[in-house]
């Protein structure tokens, strides 16, 4: 069987609708990606939740997860719908779960609830939340997890940690999917976000073009697993893979200069696969062997047109299917 496909849509956050102007064909070009992802067969779309753009912090479109992954919820019909990854700091965990079991109702139960500890820290001060160290935000993001899966699985949620709690709290309706909406969480962390990777998510995602990175953390996974007696096979191992694809005897350097923004093609290439689409086959197939089920791409070609999701779908995710 060959790995799943999960496809980014364009969202605004890595400035893909700089060039749309008015905000609601900002919306509905994210919304058409979205739906030609689905006819073409992927597995799901995703979003990224932030506020504002990056690399640098511009006047550009960011368009809100929630509120975006709602309207997509509508607006499909087959596709899964996921976060990439929903930022544990930015809301309160309690009115998260309820509005991830909206979504899921919304969806007909499509919705896969992918959670971080958060990390932009320009982000967190301009828009006034506090931004603890790595470590406190990771023992949040514990917690959150709990409380969450305790909102979506009780009829009266309890729990009471060092940072949240909720006492008796009702979450109805708790969303379609049972025994509850699958937990992604993001992050390789081998000491404390694989452990609760192990513990209480349904998937872990890794980001990366290294193979070899993958086998080591899948491995770590599996240690953490066997400590408290979780079946490694039942956790989805995934990878966030960002990728421009050019076509047989383009010039990369020439094809990618209006994404790249000034930087060099060597430091492009440190995190952003560049190349064709059978040499991106050539990688995922290795980043299989090393235990990868499932392939999110973040396309950092030309968004506002859907050729290269084409090229993705066609010429890689069929060629591996």
């Amino acid at each position: 069987m060959g790995p799943r496909f999960g496809v980014l849509v364009p969202q605004g956050w890595r400035l893909d609708l700089s060039t749309v102007e008015d905000p609601a064909e900002q919306a509905e070009t994210m919304i058409r990606f979205g739906r030609e992802a689905e006819r073409l067969g992927f597995d799901s779309i995703w979003l990224y939740d932030h506020f504002h753009t990056v690399p640098t912090q511009e006047l550009e479109p960011t368009l809100e997860c929630w509120m975006s992954t709602a309207a997509l919820a509508r607006e499909t019909t087959r596709i899964r719908i996921g976060q990439m990854v929903t930022c544990n700091l930015y809301r309160n965990p309690a009115l998260l779960a309820k509005m991830a079991s909206t979504v899921d109702a919304l969806s007909g139960g499509r919705l896969d609830f992918g959670i971080g500890a958060g990390w932009y820290r320009e982000e967190f001060e301009a828009y006034g939340y506090d931004f603890p160290d790595a470590p406190t935000r990771l023992r949040m993001l514990g917690e959150a997890v709990q409380m969450i899966r305790a909102m979506w699985t009780e009829p009266y949620a309890t729990f009471s940690g060092d940072y949240y709690r909720v006492a008796g709290a009702i979450n109805e309706p708790k969303g379609v999917q049972t025994p509850h909406i699958p937990i992604w969480l993001a992050g390789g962390g081998e000491k404390v976000t694989l452990k609760l990777v192990a513990r209480y998510a349904d998937a872990c995602n890794i980001e990366g073009l290294d193979p070899e990175v993958y086998r080591h953390k899948f491995s770590v996974l599996r240690r953490h697993c066997d400590a408290v007696g979780r079946d490694y096979g039942s956790i989805i191992k995934s990878a966030h893979v960002f990728v421009h694809l050019i076509g047989a005897g383009e010039i990369a350097e020439r094809a990618t200069a209006a994404r790249r923004r000034g930087i060099s093609l060597e430091e492009y290439r440190i995190e952003t696969f560049v190349g064709t689409p059978t040499e991106l086959v050539d990688l995922f197939g290795r980043m299989q062997e090393a235990g990868v089920e499932y392939f999110v791409v973040y396309l950092r070609n030309d968004m506002t047109n859907v050729e290269a999701l084409h090229m993705l779908a066609e010429e890689v995710m069929h060629a591996l299917g």
